[in-house]
């Protein structure tokens, strides 16, 4: 199999396929709703009707004599399930599930049926009867403060915003999104001799197996967790949901395998959304285009029970230069489901904020909004008084200015035109944080030729498989198709969660440590195996290159004459393998952010095209211009980003989840009411990675890439808008409506 593009001969920067690319379309991929057990029953829960209120009667007695039901779980005889109060175990929805008769939204779970078939599991599940205590419950789209913090602050915003001659002081608003992930959220769970073994579609391997392990009251040993495939996550399935725990109690309690699948409806009800954001944005400024104050004024809703805050201010306070700033958060309680990270979460929404409110500046000072934003860029992060790690915004502004043809742009409202359509251009600055999380890897190389990595990561569909093969390639010159990496269980060296765009920059160092430290133990072996050419020969004069061991040449090269096949030396010493292990750090709060900023910039620059006559408003093109450090894969980076600026294609003109004020109910809860942006509305897209690899974070130089493609893409695709109708949307998504009267 090759898997290497046939232009490309490069491993690290090259354009590679993914090697598990053949698994997912041939159907060998296993995803966690694929497992089947014999003995397996279903589980189906019931979801309440209701946003508020107590459960006063739970009518069972048609249910429980329905064929094939064998349990049903609720309130009063659900097994013992513990809260989670470890700050260092990551769950949303705190509440362990069926834990009293309290509910708190419109589709939490009051009880699940378990049956021998879905079938039998669903039709008893609909035959439960379930009348409530009902109270007045809010599901309000209009959010106010209920207290504020203080995110971020510097200087006197107050007074710098009261005396600056050119002042934005607008609102801008972010509705309600789901992720709607293809692959349904899915638990299988199965309890033998006393352990647990549970096939979930997480994001993070190893936080589901120390959460499911504190909620079940379990030592580590009897929890393990699989993942080996997902059908993406948009971070829905970054932290369990209380599915995956009524899947194990129901396990234990019956003795057989239970499948637990939701509906889309439930995934709508019961397993996260972005939430609503209200944002203030204030921007002070000179004539000339600097800026003397920025404040931002954010406020999410939250569930009634949780307190989860979208942290729209992540990337305001270093994005530009100014001497006055603050940012402010607050949450509003609301009868939903716990929100939980969607792509970019905070970024995301604030910079759709910012930097709609930085084109609204630029419009009133009659300065170009590229030249704006470049006037204002900061020499360092001046929120913490650091030095960026790597920052190359201003390089990606111009970059993606000359591909797009800014410089050919009119100002004026309306005044662009091709074959019969209005066009309207915007452009947006991009940021994302850097992360790194802890990782442990193993690398094996064997005596038949081949290698095996061995980490507890997952992988989304961003091409982990393939990155991890990648850098043991460059470090050993195997071919890919001779590397089998192996991850997905929690059985395996602990590994980073699929989050933040984290896991390629954590697999870089411990991947590279691994692998030398067994490339060693083979160079060691090949100098003490008695019949090998090479023996007593010392070590540091030896090389591993192109899979081989043996003096090098002149070009740093094993030297062919005297030369083994690096499987040859294993063998020839009686071992089936050679293992070398690495290990890496890292965290939400990585030590090496005490000394430097960390993160990845861009810009995004749009085309529309306007048809007011006919009412059709369309997104033609998009340029990004991407700084995120040393691209590993360039087909998978591209990848990342094209997708992320079609999400956000969806997030500007099409997504919103719709609450029913009446009883708190997701109205659009299904992928034909919930509208999102498909290969008819992708634009044509160019992505440019403006290469300047950021050693300080890891060797290779690498940061993620998986959200920074969204962040600002809507801003943009609402600064076009405005470029082409003279219509000002502040409030997301853009409606024909909205543009009726442009």
């Amino acid at each position: 199999m090759n898997y290497m593009d046939p232009n490309s001969k490069q491993i690290i920067g090259g354009s590679i396929s993914r090697i598990d690319g053949p698994k997912k379309v041939s159907g060998a991929a296993m995803y966690t709703s694929d497992h089947h057990f014999e003995g397996m029953l279903y589980a189906v829960p019931v979801s309440s009707t209701v946003a508020a209120g107590t459960i006063t009667k739970l009518d069972l007695s048609r249910a429980e004599k329905m064929p094939g039901v064998r349990a049903i779980l609720h309130a009063d005889n659900m097994p013992k399930l513990f809260r989670v109060s470890d700050p260092n175990l990551h769950i949303d929805e705190k509440r362990p599930p069926l834990a009293d008769k309290e509910v708190r939204y419109y589709g939490q779970y009051v009880a699940a049926v378990i049956a021998d078939t879905f079938e039998q599991a669903t039709a008893a599940a609909d035959a439960v009867s379930v009348s409530y205590n009902v109270k007045p419950h809010n599901v309000g789209e209009e959010l106010s403060a209920e207290k504020w913090s203080t995110d971020s602050e510097r200087g006197n915003v107050e007074t710098a915003f009261g005396s600056a001659p050119v002042k934005i002081d607008e609102t801008y608003v972010t509705p309600a999104e789901t992720h709607n992930v293809i692959e349904l959220h899915a638990s299988v769970a199965t309890y033998e001799n006393g352990a647990y073994t549970l096939y979930e579609t997480t994001q993070s391997i190893t936080n589901q197996q120390n959460v499911t392990m504190a909620m079940l009251g379990e030592p580590r040993e009897n929890v393990r967790i699989i993942a080996r495939f997902l059908g993406s996550g948009f971070g829905s399935k970054l932290w369990p949901w209380p599915h995956c725990f009524i899947a194990a109690a129901a396990a234990k309690q019956l003795g057989h395998p239970v499948k637990l699948v939701l509906s889309r409806k439930q995934n709508f009800e019961a397993a996260g959304h972005r939430p609503i954001t209200q944002q203030r944005i204030q921007l002070g400024a000179s004539q000339d285009g600097k800026l003397l104050s920025l404040s931002q004024d954010f406020v999410n809703h939250t569930s009634i029970a949780d307190n989860y805050k979208e942290d729209c201010g992540e990337a305001t306070p270093f994005l530009y230069s100014t001497e006055n700033l603050r940012v402010r958060s607050s949450l509003a309680k609301r009868n939903v489901g716990t929100p939980t990270p969607m792509r970019g979460p905070g970024a995301v929404p604030g910079l759709f904020a910012l930097e709609s409110a930085m084109d609204e500046l630029a419009v009133k000072l009659k300065i170009d909004p590229v030249q704006l934003r470049i006037m204002n860029e900061p020499k360092i992060d001046e929120s913490k008084g650091l030095p960026f790690s790597s920052r190359h915004m201003i390089e990606c502004l111009q970059t993606g200015a000359d591909k797009f043809g800014w410089s050919k742009r009119t100002s004026d409202i309306g005044s662009m035109k091709a074959d019969g359509k209005i066009l309207g251009w915007g452009v947006a600055a991009c940021s994302w944080i850097a992360l790194r999380f802890p990782t442990e890897i193993t690398v094996e190389l064997k005596a038949d030729g081949t290698a095996r990595a061995a980490c507890g990561t997952q992988d989304i569909g961003t091409g982990t498989y393939t990155v991890i093969a990648q850098l043991i390639s460059q470090e050993t010159g195997i071919p890919l198709d001779k590397i089998d990496v192996v991850i997905g269980d929690s059985n395996l060296p602990p590994g980073p969660l699929s989050g933040g765009s984290a896991v390629t920059a954590s697999m870089v160092d411990s991947t590279f440590q691994a692998v030398r430290e067994a490339r060693k133990a083979v160079i060691q072996l090949a100098t003490k195996t008695p019949n090998s050419p090479l023996l007593n020969r010392k070590p540091d004069d030896l090389v591993f290159a192109n899979g081989m061991i043996g003096p090098a040449g002149t070009t740093g090269a094993a030297d062919g004459a005297t030369s083994l096949p690096f499987g040859r030396v294993i063998e020839m010493a009686g071992s089936a393998s050679v293992i070398g292990k690495g290990k890496s750090g890292g965290g939400f709060v990585d030590p090496l952010g005490k000394k430097y900023s960390l993160h990845s910039f861009g810009a995004h620059f749009v085309e529309i095209s306007w048809q007011p006559e006919i009412a059709r408003l369309r997104v033609e093109r998009v340029v990004s211009a991407i700084d995120g450090g040393k691209v590993i894969n360039h087909k998978t980076a591209a990848n990342q980003i094209e997708g992320a600026v079609v999400m956000g294609v969806g997030m500007a003109l099409f997504e919103k989840t719709f609450y029913d004020p009446r009883n708190g109910a997701a109205i659009n809860s299904n992928l034909a009411d919930y509208v999102v942006a498909t290969h008819a509305d992708a634009p044509r897209m160019d992505v440019t990675f403006v290469e300047h690899p950021d050693t300080v974070f890891n060797e290779v130089g690498a940061r993620g890439l998986g959200e920074i493609g969204l962040a600002g893409t809507a801003a943009a695709i609402a600064n076009a808008v405005y470029h082409a109708t003279g219509v000002r949307v502040r409030k997301l998504p853009i409606g024909i409506e909205d543009l009726l009267g442009a």
